[in-house]
């Protein structure tokens, strides 16, 4: 092997030792620019204080709620496990009995509703619990 191959076999080597320090670096600077990223807890985990309680009703507020959580399982053309929930009158007796808010709040004893699924989301179980503290009333 001549002198002119052996430093062409040298730089190659240094090239190749390069290039890998500068992916490595880029690739470094690159985790440490996402590691500077800043969610606010806030933005990430919203308190209950933005849930309106002001104007619960049954109309406007819970029928919403059960319709978009409750009625596919609990309505009167699919009452599973014999509960419905779709009109006032079948709702009332649950919430007078206790097991509406038992089974919404995921409450020891009751089937945790709705099933197979996470619990509804607090500002929605803080509107449901104004409902039935005032009353429950059909409005």
């Amino acid at each position: 092997m001549g002198v002119d191959s052996a430093k062409i076999i040298k730089n190659k080597s240094l090239m190749n030792t390069k290039t890998i320090k500068l992916v490595l670096f880029l690739f470094v600077g690159l985790m440490g620019l996402n590691a500077c990223y800043y969610d606010s807890e806030e933005e990430l985990y919203p308190s209950s204080g933005d849930c309106d309680l002001s104007n619960v009703t049954y109309s406007g507020t819970i029928v919403p709620i059960l319709n978009d959580n409750c009625y596919s399982c609990h309505s009167s053309s699919f009452p599973q496990g014999s509960v419905v929930l779709d009109n006032y009158n079948d709702l009332k007796t649950h919430v007078d009995n206790g097991r509406f808010w038992g089974a919404v709040n995921h409450e020891s004893g009751y089937s945790p509703m709705p099933q197979n699924l996470p619990q509804l989301p607090q500002c929605e179980l803080d509107k449901i619990k104004t409902w039935i503290d005032n009353g429950a009333l059909n409005n």
